[in-house]
């Protein structure tokens, strides 16, 4: 496999060169925003919650990596964009699943590697209608069933998570979207992608951080 291979997955790429996607590039300074703003929280309320430090780091690493493959657009740069995402979803709804719903590590573990294990086929499912975004269609489905199941436990973190899954809604179906809509906006909508779901990320951060603060009180 060549690593170096130029990719072109975007609409607004024209070329291979570093700043063929300026606005795509540019606007992943919003995952990096939004994991500062978490560490700002993170440091006045709750400076010893580990885990929260550990998804705060994770979100930082998905600006950067993001950053990477929107000049660079090469087979290595793409690993840099989806592994950090990738490890993201799975380390908070692990970590969801034992601070929002007290799950034991076992159940909350179990259904971790169950939802590995089956979001590539749900993707595969959902592909001819969405595209690449349908990897992502699980993590959806997954904010949603965690915030109906927090519902009796805290209707607050339960509608901060309905919130969340609404944002993350819209901002799919700007990554959607890019490509047939590239006729009309040279630019294209993934960077509208990028702006929402920074606060998607940055929303969850804050669920997370405000529920570990309640049990340290």
């Amino acid at each position: 496999m060549n690593w170096t291979e130029s990719l072109d997955q975007y609409c607004e790429r024209l070329d291979a060169s570093f700043w063929a996607e300026p606005i795509n590039a540019v606007t992943n300074a919003a995952f990096l925003v939004a994991a500062a703003l978490a560490l700002r929280i993170w440091l006045r309320q709750t400076p010893r919650d580990w885990s929260a430090l550990a998804l705060i780091l994770v979100v930082a690493a998905t600006g950067i990596g993001s950053f990477l493959f929107h000049t660079f657009a090469n087979r290595w740069s793409l690993l840099s964009d989806v592994i950090p995402i990738a490890i993201f979803i799975h380390l908070y709804l692990f970590l969801a699943l034992r601070r929002f719903l007290t799950a034991p590590v076992i159940v909350a573990g179990g259904t971790t590697a169950l939802f590995l294990v089956a979001s590539p086929f749900i993707g595969r499912l959902a592909a001819p209608l969405v595209g690449s975004s349908a990897g992502y269609l699980p993590a959806l489905a997954a904010i949603f069933v965690v915030g109906a199941l927090c519902l009796r436990r805290s209707r607050e973190t339960a509608l901060g998570l309905f919130v969340t899954g609404g944002v993350f809604a819209l901002s799919l179906t700007f990554r959607t979207l890019d490509g047939p809509l590239c006729g009309l906006l040279p630019f294209g909508t993934h960077f509208l992608w990028h702006l929402l779901n920074a606060t998607v990320l940055f929303l969850l951060l804050a669920l997370y951080l405000k529920a570990g603060a309640a049990l340290r009180r």
